[in-house]
Order: structure tokens, then C-alpha cells, then sequence
């Protein structure tokens, strides 16, 4: 009995001694202020969810844009322009909508550009027309929009402010971080946008390259670091994700010239991406050490030359550039020709010379074409038009196929794999690229270990809201549809003006002229066709064609329409069912009635 009290009282002993224990250290740190406080403001962030808004980019390879929104402040990433697809006929570049821009122009902050492509410059001028909007780039890619917008006459109203890879900047609540990243263009950058709510990271358009020709590398060292951090989301270019291994480097296409330009006794004209700094820079080291004079041509090469000599992104030995109309003063192989029209663009400078047209430039049996660049997705039959013509007018011609004079600016899926590894984030999304190139992203991230629920495959004007302990797609949509623009007009063609256009190119024109007085026809129709038959040579079509006019304004007479839409539509619809079965052929129809 005694030994069982004893036992009792022990253990009520060491109860009340670990309840004191308890109470005592723990209890006074989880009530302290500073804890209290911390943790109000967590729940305070949590609530203030991050909106990240693509306007353009997914889906399509161009107009790349994304709204990041935090509270009342967003801020804009990139804004590009698309070039038109073939059945956008007429158009001359595609632009994202500014719409939810414009809405919300109290709460931007800035617009943050990654590069100077025009997928991702080329919208710039159009929006500063609608708003002043504070502009920020590296200092190449700023000299590049500099340009653009002296084009637009906007130069001295805008505001421009030139950011550093490594040199964080605040706007608003967005904390931003430019990190040096590798591409086939000089001075591009990553963004690290971080806001109380969740940290983004936005590699925009990169890949990994050990040897870079500037020698600056991409700043790996500091992904890694903000991997460890933590990275809410990551935004990864797509763009050669189908692409398996790694890109080769920059570097390696500069071998190819110089074994090219060894011992050619021809003038030789090569032909790349304007934009591409590093690949001029190749050609000029290579023209120059063997001896030759070099001639810059084509309105946007010039452009980027001056633009990178000046800012110093270009290396050019003094008085080896020379004029366009020197040229007959030297031997053909003398020379090196770097011009535009790598894409097969008509009107580019290639293109001309392909053509006959170039006022300079005419290509024969002595000269060597190097075309140091693949076609653009869409461009394959306009290259290969042109390699055709230069082949006829009896040039070699060199391309990626038969030599290695192009390697791309986008990451492989091994460089992709790595970026995932390094910066472990707890979403992913991938952008820049078309609907498949993001489905092999996601489904490349859940191979390496990433929740399938945590990818997001977006469409553009769809809404991810996030912080730092979840992330939804939002129900609703902002406008994000297509803005074309053709001549000075931009926005006022649509699907309808579209597809009127894709008829005429079709089909033809078919115009109808009746001559009207108190509601009743007072002479013969004429008929005007255009694109749909020859008048000569189909006259008995046109005759019973008047025939079938006739009948249908006698029909309305008889019945009393009276309506002039009724009638035009009368005649629109008889004249339809007859031309097709006579032709096969949909022309448009278009009747007009004339009051005397």
C-alpha cells in the first residue's frame, strides 16, 4: 500500500513538473508580439492573391504579353506583335489586345521587356499611343525600341529607363530582378517578380549556352539560388520543347563561316535574323579575316548595325564597312553582302535579289548565298521559293540542311529539365508556344516530378490567381482577342472584313446595277464581274444572268416589294443558286440599286 502512494505520488511529481516545463518556454515565445504580428501579416497576404492575366503568347508563337496584377497595381511583361497567318489576308501584323490595359491604366505600374525580338517589342509604339506607360529594358534592347518609337514620333514623349541584368528595381509592390539569361539576341533577361503574395519567376525566351560570343553566361548560379529561396511560379519558354538535347551553342555557327569563306573566289551574300547581334558579329569576324569588304543591306539590318555599333553590342574594324554603291569598285571576292530577307519575305532584300528587282544586287554564277537561319513555323514554302529562284539564276546556295550556319535561341528539353531541377517550383506554367509545345511542357514537368494539378496550361485572357499556399484559374476571362492591324487601321478589320477578302480571292466579285424609278426596274441590268469569269468569254452566262435579274425585279414588281434590302436580297439569293450551278463557283454578290 505504502510502495503503491509512493508510485502516485511520483508520478503526479513529474506531471506537474512537465506541465511547468511546458508552460514556461514555448508558451511565452508563441504569445510574444513580433510573432503575432508576423502572422497577421501572413494571413493578410493570403488573402491578396497574385493575378497573373497572358494576353497574348499561349497558343501562338508571337504577341507575346502578361499581366501580373497585385492588389491595385499590375504591372506588364513584354509587348509583341504577330505577323499574320496566310488566310489573314491584307493584314499587316497581329497585335495583343490593349482592352483590359485600358480598363486598368490607373493601376500599371510599368511594362518590363525580356528582349528586343518583335514578338515581344514590336506592340510597344501601339500602346504608348493609347497610355503613357513608364518603359523598362536593357540597354540594347531599349536602343531597339528607341527606334521604333522614333518611327511613331513618341521618342521624346516616353519615358525609357535602362535596367541591368543583377540590378533589382520596385515598382509599386512588385519587387523585379532581371537575371541574364542566353538567346539569339543580345541583352536578354529572365524577370524574378516578386509581391507579398508569391514569388514568379519569367524566364522569358532563353536557352543555355556555355560558350556565349559576348561571353556573358546565363546566370545560373543565381536560379539555383532563388530555387532554394522558393519560387511560387515558374513561366518557361516552350518553344523547342519537341526538340530533344541541348542547343548548340552560338559559337559553333562562326566555325561554319569560316570554313565557308576559305578559299571561296565568290561574292558571298548571307542572309540572317537582323536581330541576331552575335550571328553578325560572327560574319563580320570572318569576312574580315580573309579580306573582305563587308556591305550591310536591308532597311532593318542597317537599323540593328547602327544601333549595336553604336551602343557598342558590335565589333566592326575600321573601314571595312563600305556603301551599297561602292561595291562595283572590287573584286566579287572581295566582298561579303549581310542582308535581310532569311524568311523568304517578297520584299526583303533577298527577296528582290531573287526576284531581279534589287536595284544594286543582281545574283548570278559568282556568288555563294548562305542563308544562316531555319523558317519560321508558316514560312517553309516562301524559303524554299526563294532557294528555287537562286538556284535558276545559277548561285550556290548554302542552308541549314547541307551545313551548320544556324543553331536556335530556345532551350532543348535537357535545358528545360535542368531549369525545372534548378528552381523546383511549387507551379509551373508553361508560355511561348503553340498548343502543343505547352502540353509536351506540362507533361515534361510531371516527368520530373511535378504535381499534375500544379500545371497550369493556360489560354490567353485566362486569369491564375496565386500566393504562396494556393493557386486557381479564375472563372472569368478578360478580352484578349486578335487586333489587327492594316495600313494605318488598327482594330478595324475583323473575322467579317476577313472573310470577305477570303471569298474575293476565291471567288470573285459580282456586281449587279439596276436602275430604279417608283420601285420598278426602267432598264436592263449591267453587270460587272471581277476574279470570277472572263465577260468575254462567258458572255452567254452574263446574258442569262440578266436574264434571272430581270425575272426576279418583275416577280417584286408583281408582288409589290417595294423594300429596296428585299430586293437586293431577292436578287442576291437567285443569283447564288444559279451561278453555282452553272459554275460551281461562290462569287460574291453584290447588287446595287441606282434611284433616277
Amino acid at each position: 500500500m505504502n510502495v503503491r502512494v509512493a508510485e502516485r505520488q511520483k508520478e503526479q511529481s513529474q506531471g506537474e513538473t512537465r506541465r511547468t516545463r511546458k508552460s514556461q518556454v514555448p508558451a511565452v515565445k508563441k504569445h510574444t508580439a513580433p510573432y503575432t504580428h508576423k502572422s497577421k501579416r501572413k494571413r493578410r497576404a493570403a488573402r491578396d492573391k497574385l493575378k497573373v492575366i497572358p494576353i497574348g503568347g499561349l497558343g501562338e508563337i508571337g504577341k507575346n504579353m502578361t499581366v501580373f496584377e497585385y492588389k491595385n497595381q499590375a504591372i506588364i511583361v513584354d509587348c509583341g506583335l504577330m505577323f499574320p497567318d496566310d488566310d489573314m489576308l491584307g493584314v499587316d501584323i497581329v497585335l495583343p489586345d490593349f482592352e483590359y490595359i485600358k480598363n486598368n491604366r490607373d493601376k500599371v505600374k510599368g511594362l518590363i521587356i525580356t528582349h528586343g525580338h518583335e514578338d515581344h517589342i514590336g506592340g510597344i509604339a501601339y500602346l504608348l499611343k493609347e497610355q503613357n506607360i513608364p518603359v523598362y529594358a536593357t540597354k540594347f534592347t531599349m536602343g531597339l525600341i528607341e527606334k521604333k518609337l522614333d518611327e511613331h514620333n513618341l521618342l521624346t514623349k516616353a519615358d525609357l529607363n535602362v535596367i541591368k541584368a543583377g540590378e533589382k528595381f520596385k515598382l509599386g509592390d512588385f519587387d523585379i530582378e532581371p537575371i541574364r539569361v542566353n538567346h539569339s539576341i543580345a541583352d536578354s533577361v529572365a524577370y524574378c517578380i516578386k509581391t507579398p503574395a508569391a514569388t514568379v519567376l519569367h524566364t522569358g525566351d532563353f536557352k543555355i549556352d556555355y560558350q556565349p560570343i559576348d561571353g556573358e553566361i546565363m546566370d545560373l548560379q543565381r536560379i539555383a539560388q532563388l530555387g532554394a529561396e522558393g519560387v511560387d511560379l515558374l513561366m518557361s519558354d516552350s518553344t523547342n520543347v519537341e526538340e530533344g538535347g541541348y542547343t548548340p551553342s552560338e559559337s559553333s555557327v562562326g566555325e561554319t563561316f569560316y570554313q565557308l569563306f576559305r578559299g571561296s573566289k565568290n561574292r558571298i551574300i548571307v542572309t540572317t535574323f537582323a536581330s541576331n547581334v552575335h550571328r553578325v558579329q560572327q560574319i563580320i569576324d570572318a569576312a574580315a579575316a580573309y579580306n573582305r569588304k563587308v556591305v550591310v543591306n536591308g532597311r532593318s539590318m542597317e537599323n540593328m548595325v547602327d544601333v549595336a555599333t553604336n551602343l557598342g553590342y558590335l565589333n566592326i574594324p575600321k573601314n571595312l564597312l563600305i556603301d551599297i554603291k561602292d561595291m562595283h569598285k572590287y573584286n566579287p571576292k572581295e566582298l561579303v553582302v549581310i542582308t535581310t530577307g532569311s524568311q523568304g519575305e517578297p520584299m526583303a532584300a533577298l527577296g528582290r535579289m531573287a526576284s531581279g528587282e534589287h536595284r544594286y544586287l543582281n545574283i548570278g554564277s559568282d556568288d555563294t548565298v548562305i542563308i544562316s537561319a531555319s523558317p519560321v513555323p508558316g514560312n517553309e514554302k516562301m524559303v524554299a521559293d526563294v532557294i528555287n529562284r537562286l538556284v535558276d539564276l545559277g548561285s550556290d546556295v548554302v542552308y541549314k540542311k547541307f551545313a551548320d550556319i544556324h543553331v536556335s535561341g530556345h532551350a532543348k528539353r535537357e535545358e528545360l529539365k535542368l531549369l525545372q531541377v534548378l528552381v523546383k517550383p511549387k507551379y509551373f506554367m508553361p508560355v511561348h508556344g503553340e498548343a502543343r509545345m505547352l502540353m509536351h511542357h506540362g507533361a515534361l514537368a510531371e516527368s520530373l516530378g511535378q504535381n499534375p494539378k500544379n500545371i497550369f496550361i493556360l489560354q490567353n485572357g485566362k486569369e491564375l490567381d496565386i500566393d504562396h499556399f494556393s493557386a486557381k484559374v479564375a472563372e472569368e476571362s478578360v478580352p484578349a482577342e486578335a487586333i489587327m492591324v492594316d495600313g494605318l487601321g488598327v482594330g478595324d478589320i475583323g473575322n467579317i472584313v476577313l472573310n470577305d477578302r477570303k471569298r474575293l480571292s476565291e471567288d470573285g466579285l459580282f456586281i449587279v446595277v439596276c436602275k430604279m424609278k417608283n420601285g420598278k426596274s426602267v432598264a436592263p441590268p449591267d453587270i460587272i464581274s471581277r476574279g470570277f469569269v472572263y465577260v468575254k468569254e462567258s458572255e452567254q452566262l452574263m446574258n442569262d444572268a440578266k436574264k434571272q435579274i430581270e425575272e426576279v425585279l418583275k416577280k417584286c414588281e408583281d408582288k409589290g416589294i417595294t423594300d429596296w434590302a428585299d430586293i437586293k436580297s431577292e436578287i442576291r439569293e437567285t443569283l447564288y443558286r444559279y451561278l453555282f450551278k452553272k459554275t460551281q463557283r461562290k462569287p460574291m454578290i453584290l447588287p446595287i440599286l441606282i434611284n433616277v
